[in-house]
């Protein structure tokens, strides 16, 4: 069963998601949530916790994924900068990883005859 959060820590969360932790330093977060400092650092530690935290954090900034794109592509032409060049090309999409091809020696393919057959089996 997927562990529960408390009220107290989406409120930590609501805070930890957004930049700069809302101008806030870690103990003003904590006396918002009425805990200790060091708590939020051990809610930091659980997995349920970190992951809403994230989630959190992804959904605050999906809006501002166009604009950054943008801002790295004025950047990126300006400056002549190839390594934002190339990652803007692999969000958009145009630009994958290399891909190893594996090719088979001549010794591997067979004859004529064989690919005829292979080709009349096919069509059974």
């Amino acid at each position: 069963m997927a562990k529960r959060l408390s009220a107290e820590q989406y409120l930590a969360i609501g805070y930890l998601a957004q930049p700069k932790r809302a101008g806030m330093t870690m103990e003003e977060v904590a006396n918002e949530c009425g805990v200790a400092r060091k708590t939020i650092y051990e809610w930091k530690k659980l997995p349920h916790f970190d992951a809403e935290l994230k989630r959190q954090i992804q959904l605050s900034v999906s809006d501002r994924v166009p604009d950054v794109i943008d801002a790295m592509v004025r950047t990126s032409v300006s400056e002549g900068n190839a390594a934002a060049a190339k990652l803007i090309l692999q969000v958009a999409g145009m630009l994958t990883d290399k891909v190893e091809v594996e090719t088979k020696s001549a010794t591997e393919i067979p004859d004529i005859d064989e690919l005829k057959r292979m080709v009349a089996e096919m069509d059974v």
